[in-house]
């Protein structure tokens, strides 16, 4: 388990603090800004085509892009949602939601789009699923760029073997009441934000990788073979049962190495696969 070296103290001991919602750190500056949606949804299941959301929190923050010192919360939004299904008892465990409490209510998708049509940038935790439920109803939405802080930050490079935000919580020192949506929100902004040791803030990073090129690498061609399939699927790639080709997203850093991998694996030394580059809007799309 990996702790910052500022929260640690005498004997190693370690000390988490509840953490406050996010404030401004800056009164005004002379830097470009940044508007960022932090969101997070709760929802019935993992079905990212078919189950339905339950809870969704959405604050907005403007940045300085330079420093990720935040400037100002710009406005937030958090409802319940009914899904007009049962919770099962197993999701109340996990969000703490149960059938009253969403009974009746509603998102106000108006309310949702206004403040996402602010934003430079939508962020969550795992926004190929958050995303794939907000898609759904949001108008505003398909057409953001989305960046995640589980893909868009090189937690391992950071020092950290999870990134599960609740643990790389914990290594920075603080905990909060998890699995609520706007806890879950706040909770992700304080981590971005967080001084490291040394270096840049992950929320840098985060904004840096979100500017930067992604491709889907199709193996085409792929006879089949079920000890490859295996290896191929090892390896991360998704089987899409329409087009029926095994697939992979990949960073421009990586392209090249993924391309000699799949060539090494499954062709006879010459590639024979397919890449398309993703448009930026198109990032974490079901």
């Amino acid at each position: 388990m990996t702790f910052i070296n500022s929260v640690k103290g005498d004997s190693n001991k370690i000390t988490l603090k509840k953490h406050d919602p996010p404030s401004s750190e800056l009164l005004i500056t002379d830097q470009d800004c940044i508007n960022i949606a932090f969101l997070d949804t709760e929802t019935t299941g993992i079905d990212r085509a078919n189950d339905q959301i339950i809870e969704i929190a959405i604050k907005m923050v403007r940045f300085e892009a330079t420093s990720g010192k935040i400037l100002s919360i710009e406005g937030s939004y958090e409802s319940f949602n009914d899904p007009e299904e049962d919770i099962s008892t197993e999701i109340t465990l996990l969000t703490g939601i149960d059938n009253k409490m969403v009974e009746g209510e509603s998102v106000d998708w108006d309310m949702v789009d206004g403040l996402l049509e602010e934003a430079d940038l939508i962020v969550a935790h795992n926004a190929g699923f958050d995303r794939a439920f907000v898609d759904r109803y949001s108008s505003v939405s398909p057409n953001k760029i989305w960046a995640c802080s589980i893909s868009d930050i090189d937690w391992l490079g950071r020092g950290f073997t999870s990134s599960k935000q609740e643990l790389l919580c914990y290594w920075h020192g603080f905990y909060f009441d998890a699995h609520r949506a706007m806890n879950d929100v706040d909770a992700l902004i304080h981590l971005v934000t967080h001084d490291p040791d040394d270096g840049k803030r992950a929320l840098i990073e985060l904004i840096e990788s979100s500017k930067r090129p992604e491709y889907v690498i199709f193996a085409d061609h792929f006879k089949y073979d079920p000890v490859k399939k295996d290896v191929v699927k090892g390896n991360k790639y998704r089987w899409n049962p329409e087009s029926k080709v095994w697939y992979k997203k990949v960073n421009f850093d990586t392209l090249e190495h993924e391309k000699d991998w799949l060539t090494a694996t499954i062709y006879d030394q010459i590639f024979k696969g397919r890449i398309e580059e993703i448009n930026p809007n198109d990032k974490y799309k079901l």
